[in-house]
């Protein structure tokens, strides 16, 4: 398999044979006495926890990793609870998550899937998160899991509630807490190709201090909070049972975003296990990877991939290197990726290759972000540019020779 080290051959097989069923292709048939040797073969990806791994090889297996965005954190006051949880996945668009779907992913080459999560959701008055909502988290996980990828669970956007943290401290740590605690306990059980990540983008508080404004005023509250919000999480989860005392966490950066995470006012969780990674995303220049048509706050870029677009992201990925990995603290991209329209299939393709690559070739785990039709058809189960694809696997296979 072209991404990572750690898929044998015959789990990689498997995944492929599930994901062409699904499209309608032949298949061949094992007999009894091979589905006997492959289910003796093949590891248990649910509950394996190893302790010779440290969190770095852990990220190295990893490999090139995708989001499964859009769908378990979709929210919003306008959706039909009454339909359950099937009425918030699909609410953005997404079909329901099947297991052809996520094994399409593993046969497409990718060794982690990122599950963003709006625990919110079908949540009571106590903050009890309802069982069919966990249960439906873990399905999925499961699915990843049983394909031999790794699986990230967060705690994604989820309608903004973390922005209050500036102003009812309290109210919003008792909510945070109590997510974790229910989280925490339901995956306890799982080895370490789970993984539970503290937060996405929020922990940033621009009511408190804004990047841009040029002071300094605010800032150190404002990156406390975010350090205490991960010390938080870390000290729940290392205080459950199961597996969780050992199990390898990711840490979101300041509003994930590379320089205010590099800053020395973010600091990493004091962690008894020493098993924590650092997420950041890569939207950089969002001008391009946002922006589709010209707004008040900058012109939309169409393409990508000059010397100086090339030496912007080289520095960025330095300033990873230098500020983390050097320091024995692993790094994953949890999301980079960008827009489509108003672009040529090349210019996008050439923007996550070399994310990817530069990301990669450091060690570090780069996951894609992809909503329903983008990159890859969750119809089909099938990424949509083959070339992409292709690309995307000759990463793996030649950026560390």
């Amino acid at each position: 398999m072209g991404f990572g080290k750690k898929l044998t051959a015959l789990v990689l097989a498997a995944a492929m044979t599930a994901a062409a069923c699904s499209c309608g292709t032949e298949s061949g048939k094992s007999t009894a006495g091979e589905e006997s040797s492959q289910a003796e073969e093949k590891p248990d990806f649910r509950t394996e926890m190893r302790d010779d791994m440290t969190t770095g090889d852990i990220v190295a297996e990893m490999g090139l990793g995708i989001n499964l965005g859009n769908t378990l954190e979709a929210c919003g006051d306008w959706i039909d609870s009454s339909g359950g949880v099937n009425s918030y996945e699909t609410a953005w668009g997404s079909p329901t998550v099947t297991e052809e779907m996520i094994a399409g992913y593993a046969a497409a080459g990718f060794d982690s899937v990122r599950i963003p999560v709006a625990w919110s959701n079908l949540m009571g008055d106590d903050y009890t998160v309802a069982p069919e909502l966990l249960d439906r988290v873990e399905t999925v996980a499961q699915y990843v899991l049983d394909n031999g990828m790794y699986a990230v669970v967060n705690l994604h956007w989820d309608n903004g509630w973390i922005a209050g943290f500036s102003t009812d401290y309290d109210t919003c740590m008792e909510k945070y807490t109590r997510i974790w605690e229910q989280v925490s306990e339901r995956f306890a059980g799982y080895g370490d190709h789970l993984i539970l990540e503290s937060m996405n983008e929020e922990g940033c508080f621009d009511d408190l201090w804004n990047h841009y404004s040029g002071s300094e005023d605010g800032k150190a509250e404002a990156y406390s909070i975010v350090n205490r919000i991960n010390q938080k999480f870390v000290d729940l989860v290392r205080s459950s049972g199961g597996n969780n005392p050992e199990r390898h966490l990711l840490i979101a950066g300041y509003a994930t975003d590379v320089d205010m995470t590099c800053d020395e006012m973010f600091q990493m969780p004091e962690d008894s296990a020493g098993r924590c990674a650092v997420s950041v995303h890569y939207y950089t220049p969002s001008t391009f990877c946002i922006l589709e048509e010209d707004a008040d706050w900058g012109k939309a870029k169409t393409t990508w991939g000059s010397p100086r677009d090339q030496r912007i992201l080289e520095k960025d990925m330095e300033k990873l290197q230098t500020r983390f990995l050097d320091n024995g603290i692993p790094v994953i991209i949890g999301e980079y990726g960008c827009s489509t329209g108003n672009k040529t299939e090349d210019a996008v393709r050439t923007f996550l290759t070399a994310v990817a690559r530069a990301a990669y070739s450091r060690g570090m785990c780069p996951m894609l972000w992809d909503i329903t039709g983008v990159f890859y058809d969750r119809s089909s189960c099938k990424m949509i540019d083959s070339q992409l694809e292709q690309e995307l696997r000759d990463i793996a296979e030649t950026a560390r020779n």
